[in-house]
């Protein structure tokens, strides 16, 4: 009875309060408050859209891993199989060898990042606080970096590697051809990393580093005792990034390796690791179906160290994109 009496007692107060506005002031109420709930019901749709095309692949992959191959070819089932089995998972992971291409990738990645973060930091710090001669032109050449595809100069880098300063070194299919480039600001999207932290270091006030001069600091112990403490949120985003572009490279990782094997290669080339091991025949045809079950389950077991990564890391990646500008 009570909650009634509040319910009519706001009613009613509303009702005075709308007699006493004018005409034109209450049909802008009405549409305003008929704006809002449209926009609830709007903002609802979206957001379900978006969820539906975010999680498709991922519940699709799930699904298609832990069916039997038969399912595929069965019109009947769509999402949930008849009959859950690790066959298909077990025969992915033992194609893909997976447990030594998934080392190979981590001493590959990790290293490259970690080297890649620190020569893009030193190399967008440089941009964003010294005067230099060519500084603009340098620049150019690293928005460069970011517009030309990596296409265009592979034959170039190739034999740069096969013939390593014009000696017959060659570093063909060792961890140099990944190494180099990233310890020298040159690797897989390093431009845009740069361009991240020069952007970030701008931000910082020039009290900082001058405060660092007036204790006694050079410009190198004030980039590493001033502003690293200071950037560590754009260092996290940047090396995630980084870990990603690394970790689902194909075309550079395919142009310089044979014997190397990283997960995305192994992923490209399933089909036939699957025949060879599993059939040991290279000749022998599966059905694209089935290949499908085998697709997806090797798609789902490369994205998931980088799904566990995110999860943990989700809240320190936020942040750092937030503070280096990449939203503004």
């Amino acid at each position: 009875m009570t909650d009634n009496k509040t319910k009519l007692s706001e009613k009613q107060r509303r009702r005075l309060r709308m007699q006493s506005l004018t005409k034109e002031e209450r049909s802008y109420i009405r549409r305003r408050e008929l704006g809002d709930k449209l926009w609830v019901v709007f903002r609802a749709v979206i957001l379900c859209g978006l969820g539906f095309i975010i999680f498709y692949p991922l519940i699709y992959m799930i699904s298609c891993t832990f069916r039997e191959r038969a399912d595929m070819s069965d019109p009947t089932v769509v999402w949930i199989p008849k009959r859950t089995t690790l066959s298909v998972l077990k025969e992915t992971i033992e194609a893909m060898d997976f447990w030594n291409t998934l080392k190979n990738t981590v001493l590959l990645n990790v290293g490259c990042s970690l080297v890649q973060v620190l020569s893009c930091a030193v190399t967008g710090y440089g941009f964003a606080r010294f005067s230099f001669r060519g500084k603009k032109l340098l620049f150019g050449i690293v928005i460069l970096m970011i517009l030309v595809p990596t296409q265009i100069i592979s034959v170039p880098l190739y034999f740069q590697f096969r013939f390593f300063l014009g000696t017959d070194v060659n570093l063909i299919d060792t961890m140099w051809t990944m190494y180099l480039p990233a310890m020298t600001a040159n690797g897989i999207r390093s431009g845009l990393m740069i361009l991240i932290f020069r952007q970030f270091f701008r931000g910082l006030p020039r009290e900082l580093e001058d405060a660092a001069y007036i204790d006694g600091c050079g410009p190198f112990m004030t980039f590493v005792r001033v502003m690293i403490p200071n950037a560590l949120s754009s260092f996290l985003t940047v090396f995630l990034f980084s870990v990603v572009w690394y970790w689902n490279d194909y075309y550079i990782s395919s142009m310089y390796f044979s014997e190397t094997k990283t997960i995305a290669t192994m992923l490209c080339n399933l089909e036939n690791e699957l025949k060879l091991r599993l059939f040991g025949d290279a000749t022998v045809k599966i059905s694209r179906r089935e290949q499908t079950a085998w697709r997806q389950a090797g798609c789902l077991i490369s994205i998931a160290p980088l799904l566990i990564m995110y999860t943990f890391l989700q809240k320190y990646f936020t942040e750092g994109i937030e503070r280096s500008g990449l939203v503004t």
